[in-house]
């Protein structure tokens, strides 16, 4: 499993699209351990880039603070979950709050471009 998170300056953006970088960090699904983190520029914003260069990179899960609808369901289209209204904290406690089950996913949408 890979999971990717929108940040900016260390922690989550709120805002999806607006990102300067995603962390992208692999977990072993049988141990729910993290087997390997990074982080990668984010590409340039353009309306419905996002989803697809994340599943170029096998993505399968996107924890997010909001997420427009379009975003969100290019990325359901792909197949890649979308976990949303995560808190603005590091991308490894993000995980690991994911991992415990203690992160769950709201309504949050933003609905600007």
């Amino acid at each position: 499993m890979r999971i990717a998170i929108p940040i900016t300056g260390g922690t989550l953006e709120q805002h999806f699209g607006h990102c300067e970088k995603f962390a992208l960090v692999d977990v072993d699904p049988a141990t729910r351990q993290v087997t390997a983190s990074s982080e990668v520029d984010a590409p340039e914003h353009q309306h419905g880039v996002f989803p697809a260069w994340l599943k170029e990179r096998n993505v399968t899960l996107v924890i997010a603070g909001g997420i427009g609808t379009h975003a969100r369901s290019l990325c359901n289209q792909l197949s890649i979950e979308v976990l949303t209204g995560a808190p603005s904290e590091a991308a490894a406690s993000l995980v690991q709050q994911y991992l415990q089950g203690s992160l769950v996913s709201s309504d949050h949408v933003c609905e600007h471009h």
